[in-house]
């Protein structure tokens, strides 16, 4: 233990660190504080090398040791080479790019001898500073960016300082007054740089999860069940109440089942952009606005039912947005990016009144040696019922009042499910989630012969909307189902609210599994979370709308407010140029204003300069006070002792004990007379 001790440097305090040493420590927690967020991203290995590498460096910085030479840190570059190949598969692409810029960083400290080598730090820095935006644009990450680009600027101010020891408090004012004084720049180009699709989105990236896909088995949303992340935000117009059971929210729509799987209709384009000639509403329409949260789908879980109508279809600048006929909303790429669009809704609705011998045969199929215990169950209760099999209406009632009554029970925690899953769960284990109520009543229908398909979305939001938005979580996913009544088409049955009505009538949505302090701070006061948690969704909500969701639509609104009465993109570029040119000439008139006053000691050493020449003394830049008094004694002899005392009073106003910042006025006026006087008695 004494040897370990005796081997560590010791502490000598942050005020008695030397200059370098201090500065190396610095930038080492700026480039710590920057690769932390990737901490969930990145290998463990990559995270291990690169905290052991940083620790290093600093343990050579403290103990004034002789850097390391190339042969182990490129042995260090090929090992986390192949690790990361190893890892990922691959060396191109997001994960893999992100790895190998956190270790180049991290190696390159090793090298950190001149300022040509910092500089390559501080601008490795900066592009990793960006690469946390390809994961999250959330606010806590952009604050926690803006701090390491604060340390990154400080660090850069002080490789621009070789003189002296600045404090660290100097270099951060300086680099903070930087920042503010391109703010002005930064927010034109915010403002009017041409938008042109997600800044931040990869082709291969989903950013966020979602509690639907375009397929389901039993067991797959509760896996999400717990997710109490943000799916969409809703906002309906002033005046409108929609009770929580009218809040359903169509998603993918699944009719296609092998047995294991359910999937939904492969459809060609030309039956996607037919629309259903069966649709039907009543009453008035509900507007609403949407923001909805990035996902890995084609597809826009809107409000039951929004139809392909001029004032009711949502509309995004640069998609393609497409109404099914199954009434399920699909966009032409993946939702990798942040959307916010308006629509129309119907609640009360009617389609589907006809189909064909095909359709029918499609959504009552059932495929052979799959649950056949459930079909034969079913078959003995159509038979037990006495209803005839057109009558879907009836027999779906009475389906449900069969669930009421039976034992079975709502759980997040079903279980593995067996191959027949449908058997396991309707006749033997009677407890599950939604899915398991719905995939199971649609297999009972189809198998009395009523055509069914299941229906995944949302259902239900946050009792209380924050900031005028109701938040619709992933807890929140839902699974219902539909069985088709001649004559009247599809009908929504959601056999969840038969044995879980709070699900359903006050949206009562599946409650997550809470840490050590979110579950002692729910505990104590239940209250003071909710409200908690409603106020950071708000500034999240103002930050999305603001922010992350300003697009070429608010571009061209700020444009008409500005008077041009048609904007399009020549006058985005042309007001963008204007204002550049002016943000330039305003800045180098700022330069040219900042010069004339930032040294007024040159200034006045120049003034003294030219009052000097007339009287035939040369004094160049480099002399100070003192040798031009000298110069002064030495030309005019007698007639120099007041001239070479003002100059001597100069010399202790700069360069005494009690040293100003700004020369004296009243000095130059004295010397100014006293120079001009010499010059008349010449």
């Amino acid at each position: 233990m004494a040897l370990i001790q005796s081997a560590l440097p010791r502490w000598p305090g942050w005020r008695n660190l030397p200059r370098d040493t201090r500065d190396t420590l610095f930038l080492l927690a700026v480039i710590g504080w920057t690769v932390l967020p990737h901490g969930n991203h990145l290998p463990w290995w990559c995270a291990a090398l690169t905290a052991l590498v940083l620790a290093w460096r600093a343990h050579l910085a403290l103990a004034n040791l002789r850097m390391p030479g190339r042969l182990p840190i490129g042995a260090l570059l090929v090992v986390a080479v192949a690790l990361t190949f190893w890892t990922e598969q691959t060396l191109f692409g997001k994960e893999a790019g992100v790895t190998m810029l956190v270790v180049l960083m991290s190696l390159k400290t090793l090298e950190l001898r001149a300022r040509r080598d910092a500089l390559v730090v501080f601008f490795l820095g900066f592009f990793l500073v960006l690469t946390h935006f390809l994961y999250s644009q959330s606010l806590l990450t952009a604050l926690a960016m803006l701090l390491s680009v604060w340390g990154l600027m400080t660090s850069l101010v002080l490789a621009h300082m070789p003189v002296g020891k600045p404090t660290l408090l100097q270099a951060g004012r300086l680099s903070a007054r930087s920042a503010l004084l391109g703010a002005p720049l930064m927010l034109v180009l915010f403002l009017f740089f041409p938008r042109m699709g997600p800044l931040w989105g990869m082709p291969q990236d989903a950013m966020g999860r979602t509690g639907l896909s375009g397929t389901l088995r039993l067991g797959a949303v509760a896996e999400v069940a717990n997710d109490e992340s943000i799916a969409f935000r809703v906002r309906f117009d002033e005046g409108v109440a929609l009770n929580p059971s009218s809040l359903y929210f169509r998603g993918p729509v699944l009719s296609v089942f092998d047995g294991i799987e359910w999937r939904r209709r492969s459809l060609n384009m030309a039956s996607l952009a037919r629309r259903d000639p069966d649709l039907r509403t009543f009453g008035t329409g509900v507007r609403y606005e949407m923001t909805l949260e990035p996902h890995r789908l084609a597809m826009l879980p809107m409000l039951e039912i929004t139809p392909d109508l001029p004032d009711a279809a949502p509309r995004v600048d640069g998609w393609n947005m497409t109404l099914r006929p199954d009434l399920q909303w699909q966009s032409d790429r993946l939702v990798t990016e942040r959307l916010r669009f308006s629509a129309q809704a119907w609640p009360r609705y009617e389609y589907g009144a006809s189909m064909s011998a095909v359709e029918r045969q499609e959504y009552v199929h059932l495929p052979e040696g799959f649950n056949p215990r459930t079909r034969a169950w079913a078959a003995d209760f159509l038979l037990e019922s006495g209803l005839p099999r057109s009558d879907a209406r009836g027999l779906a009632a009475a389906l449900m009042a069969y669930i009421r009554r039976a034992e079975f029970s709502y759980t997040l925690a079903p279980g593995p499910s067996a191959r027949d899953a449908v058997d396991e769960f309707w006749l033997d284990r009677r407890y599950g989630f939604c899915e398991h109520f719905a995939t199971s009543f649609v297999v009972v229908m189809r198998a009395m012969g009523v055509p069914a398909r299941v229906v995944t979305g949302y259902q239900g939001a946050d009792p209380r909307p924050v900031d005028g938005y109701f938040i619709v979580r992933q807890s929140h996913a839902h699974a219902w189902a539909e069985y088709w009544q001649a004559g009247r088409g599809w009908q929504r049955a959601d056999p969840t609210a038969a044995v879980a009505p709070e699900r359903i009538s006050i949206s009562r949505n599946l409650q997550p599994t809470t840490g050590l302090v979110a579950g002692a701070l729910r505990t104590m006061n239940p209250e003071l979370m909710a409200e908690l948690r409603a106020g950071w969704e708000a500034v999240n909500n103002r930050w999305n709308q603001w922010v992350l969701n300003y697009s070429r639509a608010q571009q061209f609104d700020l444009l008409r407010s500005l008077g041009i009465r048609a904007p399009d993109w020549q006058d985005l570029g042309l007001v963008l140029l204007g204002l550049l040119t002016g943000t330039a000439l305003a800045g180098a008139g700022w330069a040219l204003w900042d010069r004339r006053r930032q040294d007024p000691w040159q200034r006045l050493q120049q003034r003294v300069r030219d009052a000097l020449a007339p009287l035939g003394i040369e004094a160049l830049p480099h002399h100070p006070p003192r040798h031009l008094a000298t110069l002064v004694r030495e030309r005019l002899r007698d007639r120099s002792d007041l001239l070479a005392y003002e100059l001597e009073a100069l010399e202790r106003q700069r360069y005494g004990p009690q040293a100003r910042r700004r020369p004296d006025p009243r000095w130059w006026h004295r010397f100014a007379f006293e120079a001009a006087r010499l010059r008349r008695t010449g």
